[in-house]
């Protein structure tokens, strides 16, 4: 037996009827066509399937989907806005935050949950806001650039001119 789930993702209500054992990120991928969350481990040690769970990070590999029901969710689509990237995004690009982007959305994702609550991060801060997100290709360095970039950005504050790309 199924159960019926209404979840806003991104702004859109979106309702299914689903077994009471598939996960959220499934049920973002399979059943609304999302696919911007990743699925990297399945027991929440790479952070790349993380999305925003009525504003807080969640790893969405081990969540029910009825654990949403009712709820709101934001992934890695919902942050550009009318065809506009968001500071996040852009730093990710400018920034070269990203190589092969298996942990970028994820990452994007934590950072922008981060900057919701640290809206001045120090770069100590960005490690410890990251680090349930793992990265296998970039060192991390581009990746706290990006965020200090956008966190700049967001706060309408020019990063120093040595600091631009």
């Amino acid at each position: 037996m199924g159960n019926r789930v209404k979840i806003t993702i991104n702004g859109s209500v979106h309702e299914a009827e689903v077994e009471p054992r598939l996960l959220l990120v499934h049920f973002l991928r399979e059943v609304v066509g999302l696919t911007g969350t990743h699925i990297g481990c399945d027991t929440t040690n790479c952070g790349a399937c993380t999305v925003l769970l009525d504003g807080r990070a969640v790893k969405s590999c081990t969540m029910f989907a009825v654990q949403a029901d009712g709820r709101t969710v934001m992934t890695v689509e919902g942050l550009a806005q009318n065809g506009q990237l968001h500071p996040i995004q852009e730093g990710f690009h400018q920034k070269h935050g990203l190589q092969c982007g298996f942990c970028t959305p994820g990452m994007m994702i934590t950072a922008f949950a981060l900057l919701q609550r640290v809206p001045n991060p120090t770069e100590e801060q960005i490690r410890w806001g990251i680090s349930g997100n793992l990265c296998r290709c970039t060192g991390y360095v581009n990746i706290v650039a990006a965020i200090k970039d956008a966190a700049d950005k967001m706060r309408g504050t020019p990063a120093p001119a040595g600091e631009r790309s």
